[in-house]
């Protein structure tokens, strides 16, 4: 990871010079007024760090918190729309390495917009991130707050976790049809593991697409079906794993539908899914509650 660096180089006054966490240097404005942001989980933490005023546009599904939604669109995730953001005159435009085109980034910062790019794949490199949005919009103290508060909330999870005698092979569902689910090298393999879970799935590929055969194989004790897969109801995505009752999971009762958006954005609420996974996959260590 990349981590977000001063660069002694001369500037006016009102910008500085920063390297991005795609390894691009920036020249930024010293306080930015007019923000932009080009993916939903980036617009939550332009909101979690309590500067949303500065926030002038977003992109399609930027629907947390509600306020969110109010903000006027700039296309979407992959294809942000160029005139409207010129439109919008941001002094900043705040994207996302994975999802957002490297020709769109090109496209803005020719028309002398600075593009400021961030790249969260773990609970860390989350944390880095807010820590690194925290100096460019001038919210480090409450950047600290977040992720002393996220570090605090981990740590508990593993300390109640470590007293389990076993770890349940999970299997987390991120799509339907195709049957998606979870490889290694992506905080959701990390959060099922320290919630005190095996991924099912993990190994090199990314994404890996699996069949009912494999499932069968690999016989998880623990599914956890995302709440985006396929677009279908939750009862429909029940009903999909009720069909196999040969399955571990299936018998036991143990096949859960949980809010996507708890799993799937690289935002403080990660750790609100890592709390939820280690509910549901060690439920007798826990607490009945919410």
């Amino acid at each position: 990871m990349l981590a977000m660096l001063l660069v002694a180089v001369p500037l006016p006054a009102a910008e500085r010079e920063l390297v991005d966490f795609a390894g691009r240097k920036v020249s930024l404005p010293a306080e930015p007024k007019r923000v932009i942001s080009l993916s939903p989980a980036v617009t939550e933490l332009v909101f979690a760090l309590g500067r949303e005023e500065i926030l002038k546009g977003t992109t399609q599904f930027s629907d947390f918190p509600p306020e969110a939604a109010a903000l006027p669109l700039v296309g979407s995730y992959h294809r942000p729309d160029i005139e409207r953001i010129v439109a919008l005159r941001p002094d900043l435009v705040l994207a996302i390495r994975d999802g957002n085109p490297i020709q769109a980034v090109n496209r803005i910062e020719a028309l002398g917009i600075p593009v400021f790019a961030v790249d969260p794949r773990s609970l860390a490199e989350i944390m880095e991130t807010i820590t690194a949005l925290g100096e460019i919009l001038g919210a480090d103290a409450k950047a600290r707050e977040l992720v002393k508060e996220m570090e605090e909330r981990i740590e508990a999870v593993r300390r109640t976790v470590a007293a389990a005698p076993s770890r349940p092979t999970v299997f987390y569902q991120v799509d339907a049809a195709p049957l998606v689910s979870v490889g290694g090298d992506n905080f959701l393999n990390e959060l099922i593991e320290i919630a005190g879970g095996r991924n099912a799935t993990r190994g090199r590929v990314p994404w890996p697409r699996v069949g009912w055969e494999e499932i069968l194989r690999l016989q998880p004790e623990v599914v956890v079906i995302s709440s985006m897969a396929g677009g279908q109801t939750p009862e429909a995505l029940l009903s999909e794993w009720r069909r196999w009752p040969q399955l571990r999971a299936v018998r036991d009762g143990r096949i859960h539908v949980e809010e996507a958006d708890l799993f799937n954005r690289p935002t403080p609420r990660l750790v609100s899914g890592l709390e939820l996974l280690a509910r549901r996959i060690h439920p007798e260590l826990f607490a009945e509650g919410p």
